[in-house]
């Protein structure tokens, strides 16, 4: 979520859109636990790391499960975000059955977690794997997972459907910095076979959906790392003509597929 490897500013990209990332970035589907209970056993027994863990998002659907988190999160101001929101979790005991887990945060990157060796049931990325070295992560990974242990990576990508939708993308296309560069680095089946080479994956994909007021829409275009904060006088004209146009009932719709993808890395 507010991880980047490779970029000069890669700890800085998301420090000045910590509250929009929080207030407008959508969630995860709940049923991503329950899918990965079925396909690999997920108990509450088992000690999950979130790489790139941001603000927590995808960090909370795994300790109300009562997993036992590590949110690996570089980035400064996202990370001391995450550890305020999920305050309720850090310092409680274990891992129960039906309880909450326990959350630790951890300042380290996915090339250099600094996690002990085969400590990690299970990792887990949210909308992170992207900035990730895949070949210095991998075999981080491999050292800190256990053996058996699963790689589950998670993108919500917004869909490009209704007029909205279109015309949005549109304005992003036209506004974001290097918006062409980020969305080429995104997921593909093709990038994720590589990573996970010898080993198969499985893709599953979940609905997901924002409802957005203007002020949403505006934050959640804002909470962007390839959108100008300043300057954008122009942007948000065209943003306000864009919602007046679509909107019902005083909202618009994005839609999202949220895409999992996930393996067993070390047998």
């Amino acid at each position: 979520m507010g991880y980047i490897s490779q970029m000069p500013d890669n700890t800085t990209r998301f420090s000045d859109r910590v509250e929009d990332y929080v207030k407008y970035r959508p969630g995860y589907p709940e049923g991503i636990v329950g899918y990965l209970r079925d396909a690999y056993g997920l108990g509450p027994e088992w000690v999950v790391a979130d790489i790139g863990s941001g603000t927590g998002i995808l960090t909370k659907l795994f300790l109300q499960n009562g997993n036992r988190v590590y949110g690996v999160e570089p980035n400064r101001e996202m990370r001391e975000k995450g550890e305020a929101l999920l305050v309720g979790y850090a310092g409680t005991a274990g891992a129960p059955a039906g309880g909450a887990g326990k959350f630790v945060s951890v300042d380290g990157t996915a090339e250099a977690t600094g996690l002990a060796d085969a400590s990690v049931d299970m990792i887990v990325a949210g909308q992170a794997f992207h900035w990730f070295d895949p070949d210095r992560s991998r075999t981080e990974f491999e050292r800190f997972l256990r053996p058996g242990g699963v790689v589950v990576l998670i993108w919500n990508e917004r869909l490009v459907e209704s007029a909205f939708e279109k015309e949005y993308e549109e304005l992003i296309l036209q506004y974001g910095t290097d918006y062409t560069y980020v969305k080429h680095k995104v997921n593909s089946d093709e990038r994720i076979g590589e990573f996970f080479r010898p080993a198969a994956f499985a893709l599953a994909t979940f609905p997901n959906e924002q409802l957005f007021d203007f002020d949403g829409l505006k934050g959640r275009l804002l909470s962007a790392s390839y959108i100008p904060k300043e300057g954008n006088e122009a942007m948000l004209h065209a943003l306000r003509k864009l919602f007046d146009r679509h909107a019902a009932g005083g909202r618009v719709r994005v839609g999202y597929d949220t895409k999992v993808y996930s393996g067993i890395l070390k047998p």
